[in-house]
């Protein structure tokens, strides 16, 4: 069984978001078109309470895109976005959110960022999506969404290290590259056995 991994197609990732990623909503038809070829489909959601400890606004004389060092190592700080109940952290309107069998919700606890689709940035706290495909017998996943280099890498790298076969669709990601991210999200991807195609 073969699933498709939408990662975070929201507003505030998209043009005019709080955090927007260039382009990223170009992608949004493509990956609608694609749904209907997979036996499953799974949309993840950024949902970050207000004051969340990834703000850069949560850390006075921090500005956003700073460097910190947090409990469960370093972190980028973000502007805030993605708020749970606020338009920005609504699925862009292009996007088929009928179509989706689960959606997970990620980054909801306010002391820990969460990328990846299946463990928050402490890489052991699971969300849940690994026991998911697996009682549905889903052993291949196609990733596809936003942001190429952050929470689509972090989600492939996850999901072949658990054993999943992991397709990445770049020309379905686009990718905010924070000075040398995206290099580095691809060679990291193309190490941990992450398809790129």
């Amino acid at each position: 069984m073969h699933a498709l991994i939408v990662i975070d197609v929201q507003k505030d990732f998209c043009p005019g978001g709080a955090l927007a990623v260039p382009e990223g909503d170009l992608i949004v038809p493509g990956i609608t078109d694609l749904m209907a070829e997979f036996d499953a489909v799974v949309l993840t959601q950024d949902w970050h309470p207000a004051g969340h400890s990834s703000f850069a606004s949560a850390h006075e004389g921090r500005a956003p895109y700073d460097m910190m060092e947090m409990p469960y190592g370093p972190q980028v700080l973000w502007p805030d976005h993605c708020i749970q109940g606020s338009l920005g952290a609504q699925f862009h309107e292009g996007l088929a959110q009928d179509r989706a069998d689960l959606i997970i919700r990620k980054g909801y606890n306010p002391a820990i960022d969460s990328y990846s689709a299946f463990f928050e940035n402490d890489h052991s706290t699971p969300t849940g999506l690994e026991g998911y495909l697996r009682t549905r017998g889903i052993d291949r996943l196609t990733m596809v969404g936003l942001a190429l280099d952050f929470c689509v890498n972090f989600s492939a790298v996850d999901a072949a290290k658990l054993g999943f076969a992991v397709t990445v669709r770049q020309d379905l990601c686009r990718a905010i590259d924070l000075n040398g991210s995206l290099e580095a999200a691809r060679a990291g991807m193309t190490a941990s056995g992450v398809q790129l195609a």
